[in-house]
């Protein structure tokens, strides 16, 4: 029976921590990280909400394929498991090993890669949810007469006293400067069907 446990990892083992507030310790999660044999340690003191956090951009910009990146809780990574799937993607594509400690997930091993399969699954099927949820939203908003789309430059109005200057020998240039609008915009609003040569 061959094994399919991927080769030990064998570069610089990273560490990445992070607390929602200051009055959180990083103790805990920096324990675990040594214990692990952790020789570098980035971390962040902020919400995971957050997209823009620098400590593990730097961590991410730092790592090298053979790495290992070591974390207490697969959570520390992202704000959602969608996002942290990415990340661990992101690693993946890189040559470069996940750990996390509280969660058992190694992926250099075939459980763990078995492990991270099941939470893409399961982050795919979020996204479907969420594309779900919004079209539905979508469909309930134009139901009850809301409009989506840049708003049209030209009102009816507007366009009723275009035409009316139209009539009246205007030129295309002096009803857009007019009317604050674009020749462009008003050419279209017009006479779609005639382009740009419908106003002079």
């Amino acid at each position: 029976m061959s094994d399919t446990t991927a080769p030990a990892p064998t570069g610089t083992k990273l560490g990445y921590v992070r607390v929602s507030t200051v009055q959180q310790t990083l103790e805990q999660q920096e324990a675990a990280l040594a214990a692990a044999g952790v020789t570098k340690t980035f971390s962040d003191t902020m919400s995971g909400a957050r997209d823009d956090r620098p400590g593990l951009r730097a961590l991410l910009d730092y790592a090298r394929p053979g790495d290992t990146i070591v974390v207490w809780k697969l959570d520390r990574l992202g704000r959602d498991l969608i996002h942290i799937l990415d990340v661990v993607k992101d690693l993946r594509e890189r040559g470069i090993t996940l750990v996390s400690t509280t969660d058992g997930i190694d992926s250099s091993t075939a459980a763990g890669r078995m492990m991270i399969g099941v939470l893409g699954s399961l982050a795919e099927y979020e996204r479907e949810l969420v594309k779900e949820r919004t079209a539905l939203k979508r469909e309930a908003a134009r139901a009850s007469g809301v409009k989506f789309g840049r708003p049209r430059k030209v009102t009816d109005d507007k366009a009723e006293v275009a035409r009316t200057l139209k009539e009246q020998g205007w030129t295309g240039k002096r009803i857009a400067e007019h009317l604050n609008i674009s020749r462009a915009t008003l050419y279209r609003y017009l006479d779609p069907a005639e382009g740009v040569d419908a106003v002079k």
